[in-house]
């Protein structure tokens, strides 16, 4: 019934991932605890990284529960592309992958701060 698919849809779209997030991240050159401050607008996905790679603005897009951003950073006098790809589990928890400039990859885990 396309009425229930509406309604999917629908329920998909209420995520918001606007807030603070404490991300784990495990790569094959190590691991870390950045903190991603994310603002959603409609599909568009703006916000600001702050981790071990320094500081950086970020953009993206969430589609359904899909969402995906990136940003560039300096490392060793290298610039860098770092790409997030995640899928939104709920409305305090995001799940996926990260690939620094093609050097390290890996995986990563997020939950929204106490308080966002």
């Amino acid at each position: 019934m396309v009425t229930g698919s509406i309604a999917g849809a629908a329920q998909a779209a209420k995520v918001d991932v606007t807030g603070k997030w404490l991300f784990t991240v495990e790569t094959t050159a190590g691991g870390g605890t950045p903190t991603i401050t994310l603002k959603q607008d409609g599909d568009k996905l703006t916000g600001h990284y702050s981790g071990q790679l320094g500081e950086a603005d970020l953009t993206g897009s969430v589609t359904a529960s899909d969402l995906v951003f990136r940003f560039n950073v300096e490392v060793q006098g290298a610039k860098l592309q770092c790409t997030y790809t995640g899928t939104i589990e709920n409305k305090d928890s995001i799940k996926g992958k990260v690939d620094i400039g093609g050097l390290a990859g890996g995986t990563f885990t997020a939950r929204r701060s106490a308080g966002d």
